[in-house]
């Protein structure tokens, strides 16, 4: 009688296929969170931006020229500061409507500095943010 302990090649391979269909299925469920953690991201910044040039505007009387908004410098007027540092978007960029040229937030002041405009670009839709290319103005986050 032979009474041999152990696994079939059979079995090793079908537990070899099963790990390898979980390994994917929780590398592309990682991806999908990334992306949904960059465009919260994106959202959180332009928020994070706008109150920032809210409280600027209450006490300069007008929102920053677009040169005083540049991403990785300080918001401030006088002494008093209101954003250490100007986010950047995160990378990489997402979606069909985002490429490398429009993953970036643009702030444009209006000519009297009496409104603003922030365009950025989300890969999926958040919250009630649609995909691509939307704006932010004083008004709020407005879906393109």
């Amino acid at each position: 009688m032979n009474n041999k302990k152990g696994f079939t090649l059979i079995e090793l391979l079908v537990v070899i296929a099963i790990i390898g269909l979980l390994s994917t299925l929780s590398v592309l469920a990682l991806n999908n969170a990334r992306q949904k953690s960059r465009d919260a991201k994106r959202v959180a910044d332009v928020k994070q931006l706008q109150t920032a040039l809210e409280l600027y505007y209450n006490d300069a009387y007008g929102y920053p020229t677009a040169l005083e908004v540049v991403s990785g410098i300080e918001l401030n007027y006088g002494s008093t500061v209101y954003m250490n540092s100007i986010p950047s978007a995160p990378t990489p960029y997402d979606g069909t409507d985002c490429d490398a040229t429009n993953n970036v937030y643009t702030y444009a002041q209006d000519g009297s500095g009496a409104s603003y405009t922030i365009d950025y670009c989300l890969g999926s839709a958040t919250g009630e943010i649609s995909a691509g290319l939307n704006t932010a103005t004083p008004g709020g986050i407005q879906s393109n």
